[in-house]
């Protein structure tokens, strides 16, 4: 009979977590680019979008219109090469799903490509945060837009919590 030799044992504590965002290659998206955004909410502005408060609770940008689809372009000041994209989504009041769509250009914004389609739904009783982390192969990136349907059920404003892009 083999006894477990426990030296080899990997652990932790419950309290730490095992998923910390890996930031290295983190694009400075404030640096590198300009964020145009169709609409905004003056309480939850679309800088809260880059100011590290993440996570449930964290701080959001939101629509200032109720069942609007909204979009937020990413135009960068030069092309970027993006490996990974990392969103996350909190709707802790309403019972809704909001559709979030990821497209790139390549040519200044005149023409995308669709790289993702997501639902998410929401319920205070149940899911209130989404936290996304996707891996990209998307080079020349001039433009990255997020189109952002609030109300595909329910009704409510778009909103994003974070947003983090790496080369």
């Amino acid at each position: 009979m083999n006894t477990p030799d426990s030296s080899r044992l990997r652990k932790r504590r419950l309290t730490e977590s095992p998923n910390r965002l890996d930031t290295t290659g983190q694009l400075d998206i404030a640096g590198c680019a300009t964020v145009a955004y169709s609409s905004e909410d003056a309480a939850h502005p679309i800088e809260n979008l880059l100011d590290d408060r993440t996570g449930a609770g964290g701080t959001y940008w939101a629509s200032e219109r109720f069942n609007t689809t909204e979009q937020l372009v990413v135009e960068f000041d030069a092309p970027q090469s993006i490996s990974r994209l990392v969103y996350e989504i909190e709707e802790t009041r309403l019972e809704r799903t909001q559709e979030t769509r990821i497209e790139v250009s390549s040519d200044h914004g005149h023409a995308y490509r669709q790289l993702v389609v997501q639902e998410y739904a929401f319920s205070p009783q149940g899911a209130t945060f989404e936290r996304e982390d996707l891996r990209l192969n998307a080079a020349g990136v001039t433009h990255l837009r997020l189109t952002l349907v609030p109300n595909k059920s329910g009704s409510g404003k778009a909103t994003l919590t974070s947003l983090r892009l790496f080369a």
